[in-house]
């Protein structure tokens, strides 16, 4: 078995991690690119250690999200916070799921150079924010996906932003603009377009104990919207894990840290879901 080699760097301005195939890398290996929160774990290198995806004869690349990690704005965390406290959606949700989802294809190609990949299948993984743009490349990307796990998922950011509300103690003003962003984000509105003609194989993951109007209703008619318009809907399913938040991490989420029981579950659905889609089992 080959030595395993964990990469870092940045592709195309995007900071990353990358972990090569089981097997050793050749040719027509899967690639998986995931996407942490913005919760625990909330930097690229937290989540590879909260979901590795052990097991999974493919590529693992874990992308960081803007404004998080190394691209936190000046002033760091209390910043974000601040940011998000004035204006959720247009200072957060909007520029972040915008941008990341951007720097998808870019980033794929700068690493399809440096890494040597070739055309094998390609599947992503996203937690919350992170889900967000996971679904965002299957709905707009030209990059075609053949399998998707969303963790946590904002499947409709408006029951999102309302969940938020109540759990920082503030009442979101929706504007004309915030309501833009709000219906780019709601992917239950928009199964059509993730479904595409490809129909990729998507898995939602979301916690028991999780908000249920914010995360988890909004989930479940994710998951039917998208079956009813597949033509085999047990590419569709959804997964949910006892006992599980929203988080997949402790506090504070950036550095590597042990793998939480909940996450291993995690882990193991979606370990299970890419390599029956992918082809990736090791």
């Amino acid at each position: 078995m080959p030595t395993v080699t964990t990469t870092t760097g940045t592709a195309a301005g995007v900071p990353y991690l990358a972990v090569p195939p089981e097997g050793g890398p050749r040719p027509d290996a899967p690639v998986v690119v995931a996407w942490h929160l913005m919760d625990p774990p909330r930097t690229e290198a937290a989540f590879a250690a909260a979901l590795p995806l052990a097991g999974l004869d493919a590529w693992r690349v874990y992308l960081g999200l803007p404004l998080s990690g190394s691209r936190l704005p000046a002033g760091g965390f209390e910043e974000l916070m601040r940011l998000g406290y004035a204006d959720a959606v247009l200072n957060l949700h909007g520029p972040v799921t915008d941008q990341a989802t951007a720097e998808f294809a870019p980033a794929l190609a700068a690493l399809r150079t440096r890494l040597g990949f070739g055309d094998g299948p390609i599947g992503v993984v996203g937690g919350s924010m992170g889900a967000a743009v996971a679904a965002l490349v299957l709905a707009e990307s030209e990059v075609p996906v053949d399998a998707a796990v969303l963790i946590s998922p904002i499947a409709q950011l408006e029951p999102v932003v309302t969940a938020m509300g109540r759990r920082f103690g503030v009442t979101y003003a929706w504007s004309r603009r915030s309501r833009e962003v709000a219906a780019r984000l709601d992917f239950v509105a928009r199964g059509a377009r993730l479904a595409g003609d490809r129909q990729p194989a998507v898995l939602l993951v979301v916690g028991e104990d999780d908000d249920q109007s914010g995360f988890q209703a909004p989930a479940r008619r994710l998951r039917d919207a998208l079956a009813r318009r597949y033509a085999d809907p047990s590419r569709v399913d959804l997964v949910t894990v006892p006992g599980m938040a929203h988080a997949l991490a402790d506090e504070p989420g950036i550095e590597p840290a042990p793998q939480t029981p909940h996450a291993a579950v995690v882990d193991r659905h979606a370990v299970r879901w890419l390599a029956r889609h992918l082809g990736s089992a090791a």
